[in-house]
């Protein structure tokens, strides 16, 4: 799965360096079977229980939802600041 993680403006060395980025699918492993395990959770709940730093955990859960693989449950949790945070499920 590639997503643009660079812009039509950004230099070539952008563009080069971010063709060579992998990393997206095995956060994908780990972010889906973190809700297996545990079930529905919030960004910070996931990145707990797969060693992500919960921003990789954030621009990773909407690539997901576009792929159809999660979905937010509609229910919001209290974060690790104790700020309210979208809910995710597997669909």
């Amino acid at each position: 799965m590639f997503f643009k993680l660079a812009r039509k403006n950004d230099p070539q060395t952008s563009k080069d360096a971010a063709k060579k980025v992998d990393f997206e699918v095995g956060h994908y492993d780990q972010i889906l079977a973190a809700l297996v395990l545990s079930g529905p959770q919030g960004k910070d709940g996931i990145a707990d229980r797969c060693k992500l730093d919960p921003n990789q955990v954030a621009r990773r859960l909407n690539e997901m939802a576009k792929l159809g693989l999660i979905r937010p449950t509609g229910k919001t949790v209290k974060s690790k600041s104790n700020r309210s945070e979208r809910e995710w499920e597997l669909v």
